[in-house]
C-alpha cells in the first residue's frame, strides 16, 4: 500500500490499480508495528527543517514491526562521487540548452519528480538566483522566514543544501492535439504559458547526514548506508 501528500498522484496510482491513499508523512494513519517493510523514496528531502526530517524517519520506524526494515532514499549534495557523475548530471548532455519540448495536448499533470536516476523530462530554469549568497560545502544555514533560497539550474551540481528546484507542468487541454509537439525557446512567453513552472523546496543531504539522523534514534539500527546515482540511501532495522 502506498501513500502520498498529493491527491492527483494517488489518483494516478488508483488508475493503475495500485492501493494508495493521501496522508501526511509525519502522521501516517496506520497502526504502529503493522508493517514488515517501509520504503521512502524522494520524500524526506522535501521537509524544510532537521526536526521534521528526523520526525519523518521516526514515523517510518513507528510503522515497522520489530525486525522490520525500511529503505530511505534522499537527494545527495554530491552529484559527482568518487570521480563519477550521477545520471542526473549526465542527462544534461542529451538535452537542448535553449529549447524545450512541450506536449500541448495532454491534460495538466506534473512531470515526473526531478530525482537523480529518473527518466524525467529535462527542464529549463532561470539563470538568476533569488539570492546571490551561496552556502559553502555542507554548512548550510537553516531555512528561516527571512531567508531567500537560490533557484537550482537543472542538471547541474548543487551550490546550496537548501534550494528551490523548478518543476514544469505539461500544458494544454485539447485532446485532439494529443500527439502534437512543438519546440519553443525555454524563456519565451509562449513556453511559460504552455508550461507553468513551480518551485519545489529541497534539502539535499551531504555524505553521512542521513545516516547520522537515523543513528540518533534508539529504536532502529542502520543495516546499510550507501550512495546510488546521486542519492544517499539507508536501510534500517526496527529494534
Amino acid at each position: 500500500v502506498g501513500c502520498d501528500r498529493s491527491k492527483n498522484l494517488v489518483d494516478i496510482c488508483g488508475e493503475k490499480h495500485f492501493q494508495a491513499f493521501v496522508c501526511d508523512a509525519l502522521s501516517v494513519p496506520m497502526r504502529s508495528g503493522s508493517c514488515d517493510a517501509c520504503i521512502s523514496v524522494a520524500v524526506i528531502h522535501h521537509f524544510s527543517t532537521a526536526e521534521r526530517r528526523l520526525a519523518a524517519i521516526h514515523e517510518l520506524a513507528r510503522l515497522l514491526r520489530p525486525g522490520g526494515t525500511a529503505l530511505i532514499y534522499v537527494w545527495a549534495m554530491e552529484q559527482e562521487y568518487k570521480n563519477q557523475k550521477s545520471k542526473y548530471l549526465k542527462e544534461k548532455n542529451g538535452s537542448k540548452a535553449n529549447e524545450k519540448e512541450i506536449n500541448t495536448g495532454t491534460a495538466q499533470r506534473p512531470v515526473t519528480d526531478q530525482v537523480p536516476g529518473s527518466s524525467s523530462q529535462d527542464s529549463a530554469c532561470p539563470d538568476q538566483l533569488i539570492n546571490d549568497s551561496k552556502d559553502e560545502g555542507c554548512d548550510a544555514r537553516p531555512v528561516g522566514a527571512d531567508c531567500r533560497l537560490p533557484v537550482h539550474t537543472n542538471r547541474t551540481s548543487f551550490q546550496s543544501q537548501d534550494l528551490l528546484v523548478p518543476w514544469h507542468l505539461k500544458g494544454g487541454t485539447k485532446k485532439k492535439e494529443e500527439n502534437n509537439r512543438v519546440l519553443l525557446p525555454a524563456d519565451s512567453k509562449e513556453s511559460q504559458e504552455l508550461s507553468p513552472v513551480f518551485h519545489r523546496y529541497y534539502h539535499v543531504f551531504c555524505e553521512g547526514e542521513l545516516e547520522a539522523a537515523c543513528r540518533s534514534l534508539d529504536c532502529v539500527r542502520v543495516q546499510k548506508s550507501y550512495y546510488d546515482q546521486g542519492n544517499w540511501c539507508v536501510v534500517l532495522e526496527k529494534l
